[in-house]
């Protein structure tokens, strides 16, 4: 699998901007890529050094449009804890603008 395939987009949530002051960024990940596979993929996109991967599925909710009931999907989500010092950009840019 390769990078581009493993991390699918950043999770844009209050609580991720505040575990991205201190260095853990929150990333939706395609549901087969294990923690190695993360690790290396943030490694190589970001050129950063990731010290921990954390892992979980977040399970689909039941949602409802008049008569009509279903479920959301269910995703997985990754929490890496990148190096001292070292940060992502993409999520700066985001956590400075709404102080």
């Amino acid at each position: 699998m390769d990078h581009t395939q493993v991390i699918i987009r950043p999770v844009v949530s209050e609580k991720s901007y505040v575990l991205a002051s201190n260095g853990r960024y929150t990333f939706r990940v395609h549901p087969d890529a294990h923690k190695t596979q993360i690790r290396e993929a943030v490694e190589a996109l970001f050129d950063v050094h990731v010290e921990e991967v954390r892992t979980l599925s977040v399970k689909s909710k039941p949602k409802r449009r008049g008569y009509t009931a279903g479920r959301t999907r269910t995703w997985k989500k990754a929490m890496v804890q990148v190096r001292e010092g070292e940060q992502i950009p993409i999520f700066q840019g985001l956590a400075e603008g709404g102080e």
